[in-house]
């Protein structure tokens, strides 16, 4: 059951209106005015409450389901006790997806400046803005309409943020141009220097970094992750790409869209990712690759060379993920006849 300390419910609802919203359909006409309030796990949820079942390993579980309503496939169906009623969907995850954004929203946080926040005179706020306790916005920041910066976080001066954006609790947002409905999560380092040396009489002279980072329309960057800017290049971050908590992402990077680079890995400076790559925890890229369309990575893979488009790669060199299956095979049956 949700935290309603947390989040606010807007249920409950009729079965005909969850039907409604996620597009499943309600097996049981009749039932159509039967009160819903709140979501649950198939495990946990009871009377009032509606669970999802999609994974055919946890049918046992299924049988002993004792919420009112469950979203389920037609071929899990039967696995749903009788005493639960049933809605049939042909994507019970999505329809989990759309029923949770229906059904919850986080507390709003108001409108409207705190006392302690230092704002430049010449930076630009759109409207119904929301900022936070001890925020710093330098001159000449320009930040659109509908944004959330909250308690901590700074925005460097002649940074440039678009509409419905969020700006997570002690980041820092640097160097950077930034779409629509983006979301910096809290601690998240934007535009910091990136790590360029040159050893000069014995010292490593560092160089300086005179990019920017472009980040597209819908793009989410995790707790403490860190981009840093390019040296003369830009490093870019494409529509819709998530990146996760921890990741490094280096000077002159390119991210194409839809990219999913998950929790600690780390890219190597002037990287180009295509469209749609995924990039399993802790993953290292050596610089200078280019990663092709709709690549995948395992996690705690090595990439020290370029990636075709549409490959699937694990292991440490990278290597195709079936020959690494076949290694990883034959040193088990190796160790096995030891």
């Amino acid at each position: 059951m949700v935290d309603l300390s947390f989040y606010i419910n807007n249920g409950p609802m009729t079965l005909q209106k969850v039907a409604e919203i996620t597009g499943a359909v309600l097996q049981d006409s009749s039932k159509a005015d039967v009160m819903v309030r709140d979501i649950a796990t198939m495990v946990r949820a009871g009377q009032g409450e509606i669970c999802f079942f999609y994974d055919k390993k946890a049918k046992d579980k299924a049988a002993l389901m004792k919420a009112t309503a469950c979203v389920t496939t037609e071929e899990l169906a039967s696995f749903v006790p009788e005493t639960t009623i049933k809605l049939i969907s042909s994507d019970p995850k999505r329809a989990f997806l759309k029923l949770n954004m229906a059904m919850y929203d986080e507390k709003a946080r108001g409108l409207g400046i705190a006392s302690t926040a230092k704002i430049a005179p010449t930076a630009k706020l759109g409207k119904n803005c929301f900022v936070g306790e001890n925020v710093v916005i330098e001159d000449n920041v320009v930040i659109g309409d509908n944004c959330l910066i909250e308690h901590g976080a700074v925005i460097t001066n002649d940074c440039k943020i678009g509409n419905h954006c969020r700006i997570g609790v002690n980041a820092k947002v640097s160097f950077c141009e930034m779409g629509n409905d983006c979301y910096i999560y809290a601690g998240a380092q934007i535009g910091n220097d990136g790590f360029g040396f040159m050893m000069i009489d014995g010292k490593h002279q560092r160089i300086p970094q005179l990019g920017r980072v472009i980040i597209g329309d819908d793009v989410e960057i995790g707790a403490n992750a860190c981009v840093d800017r390019g040296a003369l290049d830009d490093t870019i971050i494409g529509d819709g790409c998530r990146v996760d908590n921890l990741v490094q992402i280096a000077h002159n990077d390119v991210m194409g869209r839809g990219c999913i680079v998950v929790s600690q890995t780390g890219i190597a400076g002037s990287c180009t990712f295509g469209d749609y790559v995924v990039c399993g925890g802790q993953t290292g890229f050596a610089d200078h690759l280019t990663i092709g369309s709709g690549a995948q990575i395992g996690a705690q893979s090595g990439v020290m060379q370029d990636i075709e488009a549409g490959a699937v790669l694990m292991g440490y060199p990278a290597q195709p993920i079936k020959d690494f299956m076949r290694q990883t095979l034959y040193l088990k049956k190796v160790i096995k006849n030891k």
